[in-house]
C-alpha cells in the first residue's frame, strides 16, 4: 500500500512539471479560435456592406459641457451622404472629409456656427472637389454670414464637379437671381461713374490728377511683371525728376524710361489715328520699350529660337 501511494505521488510530481506547457497549449488553441471568428466577421462582409458601414457609421462631436443636456435618442438625426462622382471609399481623405460634413451639420443644428464652418473648411481642404462639401459650405456661408456671392460661387463649383447635384441645382437656381441683380446694380454704378467722368472737361484738376496717378501705376505694374524691383514712389520719382534711385540697377531705370517713351509715342500717334495697327507700329513701340535696355535688339524681330523650360524646384 505504501509503495502504491509512493508511485502515485511520484507520477503527480512528473505531471506537475508539464503544467506550464499545458497552459500555453490551451491558451494558444483558444486564441486561434478567437482570431478565426474575428477574421470571418470582418472579412466576410461584401464591398457594399463595407461601404455602407463607412458612410453610415456614427460620428458625433459634442463638447464636454453639452453632455448633460444633449439627448442622442431625441436630437440625433440621420445624416446620409449621397453617392457622388467622387470615390469616397478608395480615398481615405474623402471619407474623413465627409465625416467633417456630418459633424458640421450637427454643430449647425446645435447653434455652433463657427465650429461648423471650421469643420467643413477642414473637409474642403481634404477633398476640394467634393460637391457635397462645396454645397454644404455654401449653405453655411449663406445662413451664418449672409454672403450670397460666396455661397453662389460654392454652388457653382459643386455643379462643375457634379452637374446633377440636386441640392446644388436648387441652391444655385435661387441665388443666381439675387447675384444677377447685385451684378446689375454694380455695373449700373460703374456706368454712372464713367458717364460722370466723361462729362468732365480736360481742364478739370481732379481728372488730370487721376489720369496722372493712373499713368504712374500703369508703368509701375507693367515693369513689375518683368521683375523690376522699383516701388511706386520710386517709379514716380524717376518719371518726374529723372533722378537715379540708389541701390537700383541701370536696367531697372531704363525699363521705366523706355516704357514711358513707348506710351508717349502711342498717345502722340496711334490714339487719334484711324485704321488698324500695322507691324511697323508694333516694331516702333518695341524700339522705345527696349531701346534703353538693349538697343541692338530693339525694334527688330528676334533672330534666335526661344523656348520655355520648366525646372523642378
Amino acid at each position: 500500500m505504501k509503495c502504491l501511494a509512493l508511485k502515485l505521488f511520484q507520477a503527480n510530481g512528473a505531471v506537475r512539471q508539464y503544467y506550464p506547457l499545458i497552459v500555453i497549449f490551451v491558451f494558444g488553441a483558444l486564441s486561434s479560435v478567437f482570431i478565426n471568428k474575428y477574421w470571418n466577421y470582418n472579412g466576410g462582409r461584401s464591398d457594399q456592406q463595407h461601404k455602407h458601414l463607412i458612410l453610415h457609421r456614427p460620428f458625433s462631436i459634442v463638447d464636454f459641457d453639452d453632455h448633460g443636456r444633449y439627448d442622442s435618442d431625441q436630437d440625433a438625426h440621420e445624416l446620409i451622404i449621397r453617392e457622388t462622382e467622387v470615390d469616397v471609399i478608395s480615398d481615405q481623405d474623402n471619407v474623413e472629409a465627409l465625416m467633417s460634413l456630418i459633424a458640421a451639420n450637427e454643430m449647425k443644428s446645435m447653434g455652433k456656427g463657427e465650429k461648423a464652418l471650421k469643420l467643413i473648411e477642414h473637409g474642403i481642404a481634404l477633398a476640394p472637389k467634393n460637391p457635397d462639401l462645396l454645397n454644404g459650405y455654401g449653405e453655411l456661408i449663406e445662413t451664418l454670414q449672409d454672403d450670397i456671392l460666396m455661397a453662389d460661387q460654392m454652388y457653382f463649383q459643386a455643379l462643375i464637379y457634379s452637374p446633377t447635384h440636386k441640392e446644388a441645382l436648387g441652391n444655385r437656381k435661387r441665388t443666381q437671381v439675387i447675384v444677377d441683380d447685385l451684378d446689375w446694380q454694380q455695373l449700373k454704378r460703374i456706368d454712372e461713374k464713367r458717364d460722370k467722368m466723361s462729362s468732365m472737361p480736360d481742364s478739370n484738376m481732379a481728372l488730370r490728377r487721376a489720369k496722372k496717378e493712373a499713368y504712374f501705376q500703369h508703368i509701375y505694374h507693367t515693369v513689375g511683371i518683368e521683375g523690376n524691383r522699383m516701388s511706386l514712389s520710386e517709379t514716380r520719382s524717376i518719371l518726374e525728376t529723372r533722378m537715379a534711385i540708389g541701390g537700383r540697377s541701370i536696367a531697372e531705370h531704363n525699363e521705366i524710361i523706355g516704357l514711358e517713351a513707348a506710351l508717349k509715342y502711342i498717345n502722340a500717334t496711334l490714339i487719334n489715328r484711324l485704321g488698324s495697327i500695322s507691324v511697323n507700329d508694333i516694331l516702333e513701340i518695341h524700339k522705345r520699350v527696349m531701346g534703353f535696355v538693349d538697343p541692338l535688339e530693339s525694334g527688330v524681330f528676334r533672330q534666335t529660337q526661344v523656348s520655355i523650360t520648366f525646372y523642378d524646384t
